[in-house]
C-alpha cells in the first residue's frame, strides 16, 4: 500500500528497570516513557528524589509529562485506557504522587491527607484542568463515600470511595457545561455523540477497570479500538496537533492472574486500536510511537508445529515426569498446581477455556513482571530517532522533539524565525503504550 511504501517501521529496545528496581513495576515505567526521568518503584510523576508512600518527600520533585508539554503548546490531549483513569499508566500523564495505590484519598493514610498530599482522582481534574478526552474505568474514586453507583447501584463494592465528599464528575460537568463537554459512563452514550460537536469527553465506564475483551458486555461497554475511534476524531480537530495516550492496560493484569488467552486477546484488540489510529492519522503529520512498560515472565516454546494452537498442548511429553505441558508457561505465578505430589496432568483439564491458569515453576498468588527489554514500534516524522537500545526514559524527549514541544525547540525555527521543520510542526503525537511483550 502507499502507507507501507511511505514509511518502514521503526524497531528500538528500552531498557525498563526503576532507579531503585531492576525488575520495574508500571508506576516507575510510566514516569519514565512520559515525563522523561526514570523513577522510583510505586511512585508517578515525580523523580527518584521521591521515596515512595511518604507525603513529604513529593513537593519540589515532581516532574511533568509530554501531555502537559502537549497541553501547554495549545494541543488538544487526551487519555484512554481499559483500566482505572488514575491507575499507574495514566496516573504518570498528569499527577504527582509518591504511591500509585492513592486512588482517592479513602485510599491514603490521614498523615499524607494532612501533610497536603492529594489523592491521583483529584489530580485528574486539577492539575491539569482541560485535558480534551478521559475514558476508561474508576467511577467509584470520583464520588463520596456510600454513594451507589449509577450501574450497580445495589452492589456495595462498587459504591464511591471518597472521604472528602466531592463529586469530581458533577465538578467537571458543571465546569465544562458551556464548553461543550460531555459526560457519559456507557456505550450507548458514547455513540449518540457526534464528535464534531464535542470538544471535552470524560466517559467512565466502569467503577474499576473495564472487563476484559472476552467477558465485555457490548451493550454498555466500548472496546479499546472504540474509545480510540471517538478519541482521536475529537482531538484531530485542532489545527495545533493533538497528542493522545492509550493503554491496554489489561494485557498486564491477564499475564498477573496467569490468564494468558485473556492477556493475548486483549494484545489482539490492542492491534485493532492501533490499526484503526493509523487509518484515521497520517504518517506524514503523526509520530506513532508503540511499546511497552515492562515485560512478564511469560513464555511460548515446547517445539509446536505451524497451526498448533497458541493455547494447546506441546507435541512432546517432559522427559522427567511424563506428563504433556502447554506451549504457554509461566515463571511464576497462580497456575503453579501439584496434585497428589506431582505436577498437574493437563490434559485432564480444559487449557483453552477463557480463565485457565497456565502452570507456572513457581507459585505465587499474582504473576510478576519480567526485567529484559521491551520493543517500540515507531512511526512517522522522525521515527528514525528511536533506534538501537535506548533508556526508556528517551521516549517522551523524541516525541518532544518531533512535535517541537517541551524545553528543547531550538531547531523548529531558522534565524529568520521561520520554521525550519515545518514538514513536522505541529506534529501530531500519539502514544499507544502496551504491557504485553512476546520474546
Amino acid at each position: 500500500s502507499i502507507l507501507n511504501a511511505c514509511l518502514s517501521l521503526i524497531q528500538t529496545l528500552a531498557k525498563t528497570y526503576n532507579t531503585n528496581a531492576q525488575v520495574p513495576d508500571s508506576a516507575g515505567t510510566a514516569t519514565a516513557y512520559l515525563c522523561g526521568v526514570k523513577a522510583n518503584e510505586g511512585t508517578v510523576g515525580v523523580s527518584a528524589a521521591a521515596v515512595k508512600s511518604q507525603c513529604n518527600t513529593t513537593r519540589g520533585n515532581e516532574v511533568t509529562s509530554i501531555l502537559k508539554w502537549a497541553k501547554d503548546a495549545g494541543k488538544s490531549v487526551g487519555i484512554v485506557t481499559t483500566t482505572r483513569v488514575n491507575h499507574a499508566t495514566p496516573s504518570a500523564a498528569y499527577a504527582h504522587c509518591v504511591d500509585r495505590d492513592w486512588y482517592s484519598d479513602g485510599d491514603m493514610p490521614a498523615e499524607a491527607l494532612q501533610s497536603g498530599c492529594k489523592d491521583i482522582a483529584r489530580q485528574l481534574f486539577e492539575n491539569i484542568p482541560d485535558i480534551d478526552v478521559i475514558m476508561g474505568g474508576g467511577r467509584r474514586n470520583m464520588y463520596p463515600r456510600n454513594t451507589p453507583d449509577v450501574e450497580y447501584p445495589g452492589d456495595k463494592k462498587h459504591n464511591g470511595t471518597r472521604k472528602d465528599g466531592r463529586n469530581l464528575v458533577g465538578e467537571w460537568t458543571d465546569r465544562m457545561k458551556d464548553k461543550r463537554g460531555y459526560y457519559v459512563w456507557n456505550r450507548k452514550d458514547l455513540f449518540s455523540l457526534n464528535p464534531n460537536n464535542v470538544d471535552y469527553l470524560l466517559g467512565l465506564f466502569e467503577p474499576a477497570d473495564l472487563p476484559y475483551e472476552l467477558e465485555r458486555n457490548k451493550e454498555t461497554d466500548p472496546s479499546l479500538t472504540e474509545m480510540v475511534d471517538v478519541a482521536i476524531k475529537i482531538l484531530r480537530k485542532n489545527e495545533r496537533g493533538f497528542y493522545l495516550l492509550v493503554e491496554g492496560g489489561r494485557i498486564d493484569h491477564g499475564h498477573h492472574d496467569g490468564k494468558a488467552k485473556q492477556a493475548l486477546h486483549e494484545a489482539v484488540e490492542m492491534d485493532r486500536a492501533i490499526t484503526r489510529a493509523g487509518l484515521l492519522t497520517s504518517i506524514y503529520d503523526t509520530l506513532t510511537v508503540v511499546t511497552a512498560d515492562h515485560s512478564h515472565v511469560f513464555s511460548f516454546g515446547g517445539y509446536t508445529h505451524r497451526g498448533n494452537s497458541i493455547f494447546g498442548l506441546a507435541p512432546i511429553m517432559s522427559d522427567i515426569d511424563q506428563k504433556p505441558f502447554t506451549s504457554i508457561l509461566y515463571g511464576n505465578g497462580p497456575g503453579f498446581k501439584f496434585v497428589n505430589g506431582a505436577r498437574e496432568n493437563v490434559s485432564t483439564v480444559d487449557y483453552e477455556q477463557n480463565n485457565y491458569q497456565a502452570q507456572a515453576a513457581v507459585p505465587l498468588s499474582m504473576e510478576t513482571h519480567g526485567g529484559e527489554d521491551v520493543a517500540i514500534f515507531s512511526k512517522g516524522p522522525l521515527a528514525h530517532l528511536l533506534h538501537g537500545v535506548q533508556e526508556q526514559h528517551y521516549i517522551p524527549h523524541v516525541m518532544a522533539y518531533a512535535a517541537c514541544i517541551g524545553q528543547n525547540k531550538g531547531h523548529c525555527h531558522t534565524n529568520s524565525g521561520s520554521p525550519s521543520l515545518s514538514h513536522i510542526s505541529p506534529t501530531l503525537a500519539l502514544l499507544l503504550s502496551i504491557k504485553w511483550l512476546l520474546c
